[in-house]
């Protein structure tokens, strides 16, 4: 069974790895054209799935959007029997799903219908979700809507960042991936169809999303800190400039929301209700770093106040 892979970020890799570790023909591979970094965006890098992808002698495809009669061809020319699709970046149109004689399958990091969208990861950590996990689907035109294959839960430990989290189901995912290629190989797949009604949705996140609104109580604050961790960062402005903050935890305090409560080690802020302890912050242009640097060099002290 030939495959054709689609995916971009290191997410995507530990899928691709199990498919070459496991011995299954992978065709080829479709990933988003290589992107500038770099002060002076000079520096083409490319997305880890390419450089595996080459490390591994495969062709690759990077189309800036896989759409039109010559990205087909060169999709047709893989000869693909079935499609793996692994955040690939891009919503893959019907003609597209269509060309794998076996269709398409999607390893999405959610226990589907719940979280259905770009950012599953981030919104499970958002709702204070106790469990969550990864689903094989077969793709259709629908958002992650189609039936499922597998499905494999994990909890989603106390205090556990979107990063951290990631790279589990990350892992997760390519092993359930296996095992549902195992399943479609030997004719055994049952696939299930998704409980409409019951779907919730995780749209991309925007800058605005992962502003702070310190009236908001601790706990909500501190599941905001930990869901854009490491990317794009929860950012607060303090003097008409952003600082992104890290490291986040809910305790007891009382105070005007965004207020310092305290500094050294941890930072404490006052919320809406009870206080956000913070461990590391990023001011614009520089690194992170821990508070108690950041808090004495910038002349921190209870009092000043978060916007």
């Amino acid at each position: 069974m030939r495959i054709v892979f689609f995916g971009t970020p290191e997410f995507a890799g530990a899928s691709l790895r199990a498919l070459l570790h496991g011995g299954f023909q992978v065709a080829g591979v479709v990933t988003q054209p290589d992107k500038p970094q770099g002060r002076s965006r000079s520096a083409l890098v490319a997305p880890p799935v390419k450089q595996l992808a080459q490390s591994s002698g495969l062709p690759v495809l990077q189309p800036v959007r896989p759409v039109g009669d010559l990205f087909l061809a060169s999709l047709r020319r893989l000869e693909p029997d079935l499609g793996v699709v692994v955040a690939y970046g891009h919503i893959l149109k019907p003609e597209v799903l269509q060309t794998p004689a076996r269709g398409m399958l999607n390893v999405h990091a959610s226990l589907l219908p719940r979280f259905r969208g770009a950012a599953p990861i981030q919104h499970a950590i958002l709702a204070g979700e106790s469990e969550t996990g990864v689903s094989i689907m077969q793709m259709e035109e629908g958002l992650d809507s189609g039936p499922v294959l597998h499905r494999v839960a994990t909890a989603v430990a106390p205090g556990e960042t979107s990063g951290a989290l990631a790279a589990r189901l990350a892992e997760l995912g390519a092993k359930a991936l296996v095992e549902a290629l195992s399943l479609v190989s030997t004719d055994l797949a049952r696939p299930e169809r998704q409980e409409h009604r019951a779907a919730t949705y995780a749209p991309k996140i925007d800058r605005e999303v992962a502003r702070m609104n310190w009236s908001r109580d601790a706990g909500a604050l501190a599941r905001q800190v930990r869901a854009f961790d490491p990317a794009p960062g929860a950012w607060t402005m303090l003097d008409q400039a952003p600082v992104k903050l890290f490291g986040g935890e809910a305790v007891e305090g009382a105070g005007e929301p965004g207020a310092v409560l305290a500094t050294g080690e941890r930072l404490l802020v006052a919320s809406g209700d009870g206080a956000l302890s913070l461990r590391e912050v990023q001011p614009a242009g520089r690194s992170r770093m821990p508070v108690e640097a950041w808090a004495r060099g910038r002349g921190i002290a209870p009092g000043r106040r978060f916007e």
